[in-house]
């Protein structure tokens, strides 16, 4: 079965040529996912991230669980990515997996500069698109947003790739 797995999807580590490189990627996402689940163990993580999740139509429901338990609940679910990538190092369907779960976590972390009121301020007459330090936090995640697109792409067999050519 691993030999199958081998030969359907990749991983960076395995790779050649410019396809190499991308393990990079792989071990600095690692080292992010890694910080932010141990600041969610914090209770200033905890308030901070507390207006992000109480205006989202995404993971609003992680209030039930209180203040500290939905920040534990995000910060193991950041343990657990970081550990798939990790684990991605040698099974490419792991890869897969963990990339295609930093894609949904910064997603919906990306959302949140949507769903939090006061976040941006849009005008046409001043600043078009200005926003606070909350915003300003946010924007990041376009970029890690990215980083794990081109990780579950380099992750997916060639046939899914292909496509989207």
């Amino acid at each position: 079965m691993n030999e199958l797995a081998r030969a359907t999807f990749h991983i960076a580590e395995d790779g050649a040529g410019s396809y190499r490189p991308l393990a990079i990627l792989r071990w600095v996402m690692v080292v992010i996912f890694v910080s932010f689940g141990m600041q969610k163990f914090t209770l200033q993580s905890a308030q901070g991230i507390a207006q992000f999740i109480s205006n989202s139509p995404f993971v609003s429901w992680l209030s039930i669980f209180g203040l500290r338990g939905e920040a534990y609940v995000l910060g193991v679910t950041e343990f657990v990515i970081a550990a798939l990538l990790v684990a991605g190092a040698f099974s490419p369907i792991l890869s897969a997996l963990g990339s295609l779960m930093g894609v949904v976590t910064f997603a919906v972390t990306w959302s949140f500069f949507f769903t939090t009121p006061g976040v941006v301020t849009w005008s046409i007459s001043t600043d078009p698109m200005a926003w606070n330090l909350a915003g300003e936090f946010l924007f990041k995640d376009i970029v890690l947003f990215c980083v794990c697109v081109v990780l579950l792409l380099a992750s997916l067999p060639q046939v899914i790739t292909r496509l989207r050519c």
